[in-house]
């Protein structure tokens, strides 16, 4: 037996003894058990330390809203810091370590801090580090790095599986307490679909703490019973330990499951957390309501803590809170405390009620002693209750107790509630905040206000029926058996602030906020919610306001002469408990970081020996080396020759590839791309420019037209997903007028370049139409049979390396197959694979820009585009904002080529533009080179770059400078098209 331990009672399994350790001290307790719960029956009272002034903290609740009991849990990669000893199941071997002090938590270096607390009144931060502002970095900005945050997290990985799933339901039940469960089974019984989630590890809420009878059974047993039967309906599932944490649009929740954090070896196959998010037709929040605490001198002292923790852990873990009990109350619920201590056995010195008439007549009926209109002014003791003392009529009275549990009343949990913009309303009349039902989500039992088992339980089943109806789903209600022994608390007047107070009073318990704080901050001009809790930093802290934010509200109404109503609340927003980065990353880390994506040609490429390279998701054939080339420049020098003497083939299944189709597909067009599409003929491809609503390239691409309702269009690969959902918004937002779908097939086709002088005389072998220039002219495209009827594919002719060239597109699991015909076919003819390295080349060569140069900065103009911006279309995308005078100035940046004075130097991409002889400085840059390579074709390195007024300075020297590695390489400004720049080639 541990010093606090009951010798009967409690859920706790007394045949499984646990061991356990805090801060290397070795303890024991039961399955069963919290780790706060197994630390009180051992006798360890001081769990932490506050965050400013490192006062002693013991354990103050029993369940989520725990600001003092925060621990770090585990070792290695497993190391949880700021974790809440009130929600972790105790197991064997479970290491735990107090955070916030140093050297040990008995003895505090930290806690001098309290006798600075003149000083560190609210807005001390903003008052202090303004000046002198050589002090910021020197000096503030490292000491608050340093003191910023509680514990310190893992340095390795984490070891464990985390994972991510979807589920959809009738009825989201949020809280297995009565009134959950009630629903739950009410909706369950009718067949509904039924998800039912408790944050807790045991489905039950405030019944397992409760000693009150139902039909002469107890309220835990109860609650088994229930759940048993809610487990055997196959329609519903059942989830303890899970949390949910935020309501989002389309009512879906988001949910945490601890699926082994109360194991000390999660098992390597299933994942340590799982989140949810949940799709409900309807959702019930049966979250129940926070107790809160007194405002009065010392409330902070260990073994000061809420009389509704203190009867759980009597009733539900069997531990005495203390030797010599008090209770605070300013309502009928702390007389439930009583009865449990006396029945329990634990010592009991005196009931303060603040209510001049106290409890209701016949309530109590034991022997402790009751001071009626009376509160506790002052706790007192270090890392320790070990009095307090009573104001009473005028006269004090100092008591020696080493526990008090207090009651303030109680606040409906109602988070969830105004996570989509709901607001609360304060009602006089239950002395709280008070949330309104919400489309899709409707509140039930302490969450709505009510008070007592046999109102909640029933609350629950009608609550439920009524969302059932809204749903189509016949229901009916069976009445639930009676209940005894239960005490209904009826609301009370609210008690804000006590007089006299002579120790500090606090609210914000993590954040030693206490009540003169928010005095100061009401006579400084911060008296609105939001501001006083940002002066204040009340409600900032790990809990997120749970315990304080009420009573602040309180204390500023009072100070402001005004209603809580009048002060309203701050904004509530997810999430509702801490979530770790593992459950939202899931899956997602590591190599699984993101999915990769791998073309049709993948394995094609693969088995031609290419080398890949990362491009988004997607792993794209950078190069093809061959025995005898040791760099890649080789390889890639290789390929672009061969391309432009002979002919290679490209993967480039990768761009983006949207369907078009619809009677105004042509029409939708015209308005998103700048230049002309409405005359497109049947059969041709055309490039087309779409820029955003400021006039700005958004992105370019080839659109071709296979039919007078359907459209092809390929896109960058980078942009390929925000291109569909710009497209999206347009056909649905802007002209839903418009008959127009689109569908993403870029999965669909495996496409491939064929380019180069011979590439005609490899691709006909294969394709059965005739596809000589006159019958298959640049720009054209059109579905093609292959291998004699074998097979159908589109065929386009496009360039993007400045030669002859098509690109082949078929159904993605012939790609491979393919492109081995075509390789063989090439073989005879010099062909090669090359990679997008080459590819790169190539269009540098041709003076084609890609999204190095349209960088969200240029305009068509910029590109020597302008003429394809149609002046005849009534409008598109971004035509009006093309006019602008800055957009059409004559010293923007503008495309250029650019070549060193020596052929045997070279310049990097990034580079900046200076005029021969100015300054190395960015003041002085012209512009910047946006791509660069090395040109077999030129013999030297030749780039890209956007210059200011480029277009007019063609055969300029400049200088090209790469600051960041001193860099300086003479060169001369020129046409962009480095490679046939009549364009002869590609139209032979």
């Amino acid at each position: 037996m541990t010093s606090y331990r009951l010798n009967q009672g409690g859920l706790i399994d007394r045949a499984q003894p646990l061991s356990f350790s805090f801060d290397g001290k070795p303890m024991t307790g039961f399955a069963g058990d919290s780790l706060a719960s197994a630390l009180l029956a051992n006798g360890q009272r001081l769990m932490g330390r506050s965050f400013k002034y490192h006062r002693p903290r013991g354990v103050l609740t029993a369940g989520a809203a725990e600001p003092n009991a925060l621990m770090t849990i585990g070792k290695g990669g497993r190391t949880e810091t700021n974790t809440r000893a009130t929600m972790q199941e105790l197991y064997a071997g479970l290491t735990a370590r107090s955070q916030n002090r140093w050297p040990s938590l008995d003895h505090d270096i930290g806690a001098l801090n309290g006798l600075l607390s003149p000083f560190l009144s609210a807005g001390f931060y903003y008052k202090t580090f303004m000046w002198p502002a050589t002090f910021w970095e020197k000096l503030y900005e490292p000491f608050i790095r340093k003191a910023a945050g509680l514990g310190e997290a893992a340095k390795e990985s984490d070891p464990d599986r985390f994972e991510k799933c979807w589920a959809h339901c009738d009825l989201l039940v949020i809280g297995a307490g009565a009134t959950g469960l009630a629903a739950a089974l009410t909706a369950g019984r009718a067949g509904a679909r039924v998800i039912l989630l408790d944050e807790q590890a045991t489905i039950g809420g405030g019944l397992l703490s409760e000693t009150a009878t139902i039909s002469g059974v107890p309220a835990p047993r109860f609650a088994e019973t229930l759940l048993a039967e809610l487990e055997a309906l196959p329609n519903v599932r059942v989830l303890p330990r899970t949390t949910a944490f935020g309501w989002y649009d389309g009512n879906v929740f988001g949910a945490v499951e601890r699926v082994q954090k109360h194991l000390a070896e999660p098992l390597a196959n299933r994942p340590v957390e799982r989140l949810w998010r949940i799709i409900a037709g309807q959702a019930l929040l049966a979250t129940g309501a926070e107790e809160r605490p007194l405002v009065f001198g010392g409330n902070d002292i260990p073994g000061v803590m809420m009389a509704s923790a203190a009867r759980s852990y009597v009733n539900r873990y069997a531990v005495a809170p203390a030797r010599q009990m008090a209770v605070f109350t300013t309502n009928d619920s702390g007389y439930a405390l009583v009865r449990d201590l006396e029945a329990a056995g634990v010592s009991l010195s005196a009931i303060i009620d603040s209510r001049a008439e106290g409890a209701a007549p016949g309530l109590y009926k034991g022997s402790a002693r009751i001071i009626p209109g009376a509160v506790v002014r002052d706790a007192h003791g270090g890392k320790s209750l070990s009095a307090i003392t009573i104001a009473s009529q005028g006269r004090t009275e100092k008591l020696g107790v080493d526990g008090l549990a207090v009651s303030g009343g109680f606040s409906p949990i109602v988070h969830l509630a105004c996570h989509r913009g709901g607001k609360l309303s304060w009602s006089d009349e239950n002395g709280a905040f008070l949330a309104e039902d919400r489309k899709g989500l409707a509140l039930a039992g302490a969450a709505a206000g009510l008070s007592g088992l046999a109102t909640c339980l029933e609350a629950g089943a009608r609550t439920a029926l009524a969302l059932l109806d809204q749903l189509g789903i016949a229901a009916t209600f069976a009445p639930f058996p009676d209940v005894e022994g239960d005490i209904v608390a009826p609301a009370t007047k609210p008690l804000w602030s006590i007089p006299g107070i002579k120790g500090k009073a606090f609210i914000d318990f993590q954040n030693d906020v206490h009540r003169a704080d928010l005095g100061l901050a009401v006579r400084e001009g911060y008296a609105h919610v939001e501001l006083a809790k940002r002066y204040t930093t009340n409600g900032m802290a790990t809990d997120q306001g749970k315990l304080s934010n009420v009573n602040a509200i309180g204390l500023l109404a009072e100070a402001r002469g005004v209603s809580p109503d009048e002060v309203g609340t701050t904004t509530f927003r997810p999430f509702y408990t801490p979530v770790s980065f593992g459950a939202l990353a899931g899956s997602s880390h590591g190599k699984h970081f993101q999915p990769v994506r791998q073309s049709p040609l993948h394995d094609w490429a693969k088995k031609n020996g290419a080398r890949f390279v990362e491009t988004g998701l997607w792993y794209r054939s950078a190069w093809f080396p061959r025995a005898g080339e040791s760099t890649w420049r080789e390889s890639v020098d290789r390929e672009v020759r061969t391309v432009r003497e002979k002919a290679g083939l490209c993967d480039v299944s990768m761009l983006g590839k949207i369907e078009i189709t619809g009677k105004d597909a042509a029409t939708f067009l015209d308005r998103v791309y700048c230049n002309g599409f409405a005359n497109l003929p049947v059969g041709k491809a055309r490039y087309g420019l779409m820029l955003r609503e400021d006039g700005f390239i958004y992105d370019d691409g080839t659109t071709s037209r296979l039919a007078e309702d359907r459209f092809f269009m390929t896109t960058t690969t980078a942009y390929a997903a925000g291109v569909l959902n710009h497209l999206e918004f347009c056909a649905q937002a802007l002209w839903p007028e418009l008959d127009v779908r689109l569908a993403s097939v870029t999965d669909q086709w495996a496409q491939m370049a064929i380019a180069g002088p011979l590439a005609r005389a490899i691709l006909q072998d294969i394709v059965d139409a005739d596809i000589s220039n006159e019958a298959f002219p640049f720009l054209g495209a059109r579905t093609v049979s292959l291998f004699n009827g074998a097979l159908a594919g589109r065929l386009f002719r496009i360039s993007f390396s400045g030669e002859l060239a098509y690109e082949l597109a078929v159904p993605a699991g012939y790609g491979e197959s393919v492109a081995d015909a075509l390789m063989e076919i090439g073989k005879p003819h010099g062909m090669c694979a090359y990679g997008v390295e080459a590819l790169s080349v190539l269009r540098i060569e041709k003076g084609h820009v890609t999204h190095n140069e349209i960088n969200g900065t240029v305009v068509p103009a910029d590109l020597g585009f302008g003429r394809m911006v149609s002046t005849k279309k009534a409008d598109f995308i971004g035509k009006h904002m093309l006019s602008r005078e800055g957009l059409v100035a004559a010293n923007r940046h503008q495309l250029v080529g650019v070549v060193p004075l020596d052929p045997a130097t070279s310049f990097r991409t990034g580079a900046h533009i200076l005029a021969k002889g100015a300054t190395a400085t960015l003041e002085s840059s012209l512009g910047h080179v946006s791509s660069s390579c090395h040109s077999p074709h030129v013999g030297s390195t030749i780039g890209l770059a956007l210059v200011r007024a480029g277009a007019s300075r063609h055969g300029e020297e400049v200088m090209v400078w790469n600051g960041l590695r001193g860099e300086y390489t003479p060169g001369r400004l020129c046409d962009p098209v480095f490679v046939d720049p009549a364009h002869e080639k590609l139209k032979v």
